[in-house]
């Protein structure tokens, strides 16, 4: 059975050419197109009125908030009227994207429709500004770090997502920048990806677009730096417990030093599973599974320490084996947490209210 292919753009106080961009998909063959006007203002109005009369859906947010919340109101838009049976693509509102490669991503969607399609940029050429080229540099080590997959653009904002995922792009966390972050590595043990070499445009310099270097680039990495900070107040409690253990108990040495060890990494232990629920993950599992699944981590992460150091230290100083050991199972610490230990449970049902208070042309 054929899918219908959707085209999605969020869009921020856009500038005219939005309109000469839905004209050409319009001519192109594009019939459905949702376009969400995140929080413009009646400045933009205009704008968004002629996309309009190009029937064309508008989903209208009253105030600004953000892309990944833009691209959840579209996708529960295509999820409640149009359904499953169908190939979303996401375009950027910029003039980044041309036509002809959402073509390119749409007869790859056919081609492989089980795939999430990605259209990439070649951050090689010229034209490409210094914060963009060095962004995606350092998003593509860091995204390789925790998923494993090499993914030549990881900011591309040119997606072909098969109907199949809607439900699963709903349960993502991250109402800005950091949602397509958060859609890639979440989905990148999930589905494979295909790559679409697209041509590489920015006008300007850039000087469009509304990514905020700081702001959102701390949105984006803002679970991994949490998970650092929780892992250094940890870490800070159990040196603090254990000279406080070590001056208070009345043991033998030997003893004392085990007693200390073991009472000060349990309750370190603790304070660090809270602090990843509440602070690092933001989990609203269950506490009493979650924690079973922690004090598995916990042991195992303990033994290997012990382990990996004892045998690392016959070939390097004993500092260096436990620098590299501890490194090493912070990263796996980090990635098993994340996608077992706190692993979302199903929040759709969460954003079912999101199109109440949306406006649009239904």
């Amino acid at each position: 059975m054929s899918k219908e292919t959707i085209i999605v753009i969020p869009a921020y106080e856009p500038e005219g050419k939005l309109v000469d961009f839905i004209g050409d998909l319009k001519e192109a063959g594009y019939e459905k197109i949702v376009v969400v006007d995140d929080g413009s203002g009646v400045d933009y109005r205009s704008i968004f009125s002629s996309i309009e009369l190009m029937d064309v859906i508008v989903l209208r947010h009253m105030r600004n908030q953000g892309k990944g919340r833009a691209l959840r109101s579209a996708f529960l838009y295509i999820k409640s009227y149009l359904g499953y049976n169908v190939n979303v693509i996401t375009a950027d509102a910029d003039g980044q994207h041309l036509v002809k490669d959402i073509k390119k991503v749409e007869q790859a969607m056919t081609q492989h429709p089980r795939s999430l399609v990605l259209g990439t940029r070649d951050f090689t050429s010229e034209n490409v500004p210094f914060k963009s080229k060095k962004g995606n540099e350092i998003t593509r080590k860091y995204f390789k770090l925790t998923t494993g997959v090499d993914c030549p653009d990881t900011q591309t904002g040119l997606r072909g997502i098969p109907g199949r995922m809607l439900d699963f792009g709903l349960e993502l966390d991250g109402d800005r920048y950091e949602y397509e972050m958060n859609f890639l590595t979440e989905a990148a043990n999930k589905v494979e990806f295909f790559y679409v070499p697209i041509t590489t445009v920015y006008e300007n310099n850039n000087e469009c677009s509304h990514f905020r270097p700081v702001m959102d680039s701390l949105r984006i990495y803002g679970r991994p730096v949490r998970f650092l900070l929780s892992s250094l107040t940890s870490s800070g409690v159990d040196l603090f417990l254990f000279y406080l253990l070590t001056l208070c108990l009345q043991y033998p040495h030997g003893k004392q030093i085990v007693i200390a060890t073991v009472v000060a990494r349990v309750c370190s232990g603790i304070v660090n599973f809270g602090l990843n629920k509440h602070f690092s993950f933001k989990s609203k599992g269950k506490t009493h599974r979650e924690g079973a699944r922690y004090f598995v981590l916990f042991i195992g992460q303990m033994l290997l320490s012990a382990g990996g150091v004892s045998l690392v230290s016959m070939v390097l100083p004993n500092l260096v084996a436990k620098i590299l050991v501890d490194v090493t199972l912070f990263v796996l610490s980090y990635i098993i947490q994340k996608q077992w230990v706190f692993a979302k449970e199903n929040k759709i049902a969460s954003y079912e209210k999101s199109i109440v208070g949306m406006d649009s042309n239904l």
